[in-house]
């Protein structure tokens, strides 16, 4: 494991969102912490080159997102995904790098407790607007991908009894879309659409809107087609 000098340091007095790279290549750790880094936001604060690695790094660093190769060698992305989460009472979201959107792992890892997924080739705005995306709590899907892999993975976990309302927010949930969206479809308060996600996390029984993303598409309450 990496830790430069200086890594973790606020710039200009400001909080920034803490991050922990997470990837067997050390050119890829490289790359991706020079564009993180080129951010007045965003700092790096550590880098683990396997899995087995990212639990002792998160409690003594403690990022708000790390950045998590799906494919490393001994403990993978999945493994070391559902090691923060049961673990760690408070677990940093866990934003999955990968090669190919239509990887199972990608779903396996959205399932353990991965808050989104982005791809490797994405541009380097793209990354720093993922990392903001799941730091602010909102999940990071693309539609399209997680029904291919639902239709592929999926289960028959039943859900929870919904209310309509809620129902229809856990439909635009899927859909990718954030809560101020939700709210200008479906012409509600911002406060008011929280409240609805909030319902549906607790009935479903899940940490974030991934999770509760997934369990809908498994159930078959959204069908992957």
């Amino acid at each position: 494991m990496t830790i430069p000098e200086g890594f973790g340091k606020p710039r200009g007095g400001s909080p920034s969102i803490r991050v922990l790279i997470a990837d067997d290549e050390a050119l890829i750790r490289t790359g991706l912490r020079a564009i993180i880094e080129a951010e007045p936001d965003l700092t790096v604060v550590g880098e683990a080159a396997d899995g087995a690695e990212v639990v002792p790094l998160v409690r003594r660093l403690g990022p708000d997102v790390v950045l998590m190769d799906v494919r490393m060698p001994d403990v993978d992305g999945i493994q070391a995904t559902r090691h923060l989460v049961e673990t760690l009472a408070d677990p940093p979201k866990v934003l999955v790098v990968t090669t190919f959107e239509n990887d199972d792992h990608v779903y396996d890892a959205l399932r353990v407790g991965a808050s989104g997924f982005l791809l490797k080739r994405a541009r380097p705005a793209d990354l720093v607007q993922a990392i903001r995306t799941v730091a602010a709590g909102e999940s990071l899907l693309f539609p399209a991908a997680i029904r291919r892999l639902a239709a592929a993975y999926g289960g028959h976990t039943p859900p929870a009894q919904l209310t309509d309302r809620e129902a229809e927010v856990l439909r635009l949930m899927a859909d990718g879309q954030s809560n101020a969206e939700i709210a200008a479809d479906l012409v509600l308060g911002l406060e008011t659409v929280k409240t609805h996600v909030g319902n549906v996390l607790t009935k479903l029984g899940v940490r974030d809107r991934t999770q509760a993303v997934v369990v809908a598409y498994r159930s078959g309450f959204i069908s992957p087609g």
